[in-house]
């Protein structure tokens, strides 16, 4: 297997914010009539490489499996993944589920040595969002998953 270099079909800049991000993919999330979850894969600067529909789902969840999250991250040789899903009813704000799905994908990209840099969560409709990364959300979930590590190693 080889990975073919071309021209990135969404932007030669790095993404170096949630507003970066929002901005490739907004538009076109916000549309969407039932859940949609990718994941944007990044290299080691941070520019983009791909964009990977993962799932797409009903009008309020999807399913999200590591396997198929990871699957074009390795394939692109991706340093970096940003999650992204929209939210079809306008409402940006992440459910007790999409907490769940970003623990446990942080957790395999843990073992993989792939960083979850964000996990958006776009409004459909009006193409606000919610950055976990942002929030402070994201490092609520790292430190949990460091707590749990020491937890297992203790016993």
């Amino acid at each position: 297997v080889r990975l073919i270099k071309e021209k990135s079909l969404y932007s030669d800049s790095p993404v170096g914010n949630p507003r970066d991000a929002e901005r490739i993919v907004a538009d076109e999330m916000a549309t969407l009539d039932r859940e949609v979850f990718c994941v944007m894969n990044l290299n080691t600067k941070g520019k983009v490489i791909n964009l990977s529909i993962v799932s797409v789902g009903v009008l309020d969840s999807s399913m999200v499996h590591p396997r198929e999250v990871f699957k074009s991250v390795i394939l692109s040789n991706a340093a970096g993944v940003i999650l992204i899903h929209n939210h079809p009813s306008g409402v940006p704000e992440p459910s007790p589920e999409d907490f769940d799905v970003t623990k446990r994908l942080m957790e395999a990209g843990d073992v993989l040595g792939i960083k979850v840099v964000d996990h958006l969560i776009v409004a459909g409709g009006t193409g606000e969002y919610y950055s976990l990364a942002s929030e402070g959300d994201l490092e609520n979930i790292r430190e949990e998953l460091e707590r749990e590590r020491y937890r297992d190693y203790e016993r």
